[in-house]
């Protein structure tokens, strides 16, 4: 493009705002860059500045979920988020998403995401197709569900067995690998990350309630008040109550009314 691009970053974690601002400049290193780190400063400057171009966006920002801010201002532009949770596909659909980056992402991926912006919107006089935007990222979240996983190879002296989603209870991290917890009371270990589980999951059947555990709808009894912002889960067949942190009981709540 040989215009002069206006690009918003949104993001609150200082080596994630560095590396993004980096790959934007190596794509576009005359584009007029700014960066901002909580939904005010976010609010304020797209309130001050309508003809942006484009904006990366992260969605858990210092001041609460940047949704709320697209829910309340309405950008004239394209958005593509950058996220270390997979879970809001679908919000970022119903916003000018076309993209969506999951952290840690790769020079490649990012590139992708930048040759996307290109191809939709390579003339500045043109105006967004917006529609043609969330039909690709809809094409995208289609591709993603059909590789979500069913069943886990666990290993144990006895040999390798298959764990069926359905008989997991809730996932729980233990540093470098996780526990599943079937209904029986059962523990068996994971050769994965939390996030790398989370991107495996399907996010309809999957929830991330707090840093280090991950629940399946099927596996909610009920949930009440906990504290002032967080929730008290518990869970069938079991005496297991789980907790959300303050972060994600809203969108937990959410998750559960959209089923």
């Amino acid at each position: 493009m040989a215009e002069q691009l206006n690009i918003l970053v949104l993001e609150d974690e200082q080596g994630a705002g560095e590396k993004l601002i980096d790959m934007i400049r190596s794509f576009a290193p005359t584009a007029k860059l700014e960066w901002k780190r909580s939904i005010l400063e976010g609010r304020i400057f797209i309130q001050e500045h309508p003809e942006l171009d484009l904006i990366y966006s992260d969605i858990e920002l210092l001041d609460g979920n940047v949704f709320s801010l697209f829910e309340e201002i309405h950008p004239n532009c394209p958005l593509i988020f950058c996220t270390a949770y997979n879970q809001y596909f679908l919000d970022a659909f119903r916003t000018n998403g076309i993209a969506y980056l999951l952290k840690p992402y790769s020079r490649e991926q990012f590139e992708e995401s930048w040759n996307k912006y290109q191809q939709l919107f390579a003339q500045k006089e043109r105006k967004p197709d917006f529609q043609q935007s969330l039909e690709q990222l809809k094409a995208t979240l289609s591709q993603k569900s059909n590789s979500h996983k069913s069943t886990f190879t666990v290993k144990k002296k006895e040999g390798i067995f298959i764990l069926r989603l359905e008989e997991v209870l809730f996932f729980q991290s233990q540093g470098d690998f996780v526990l599943a917890i079937d209904r029986a009371g059962k523990k068996h270990i994971l050769n994965y990350t939390l996030q790398k589980l989370e991107e495996l999951l399907d996010p309809k059947a999957f929830f991330r309630i707090n840093r280090s555990e991950i629940i399946p709808f099927a596996s909610i009894q009920h949930f009440s008040p906990y504290t002032k912002n967080r929730l008290a889960i518990n869970l069938l067949a079991s005496q297991q109550v789980l907790y959300t942190s303050n972060s994600r009981s809203p969108k937990f709540r959410e998750w559960v009314e959209a089923h």
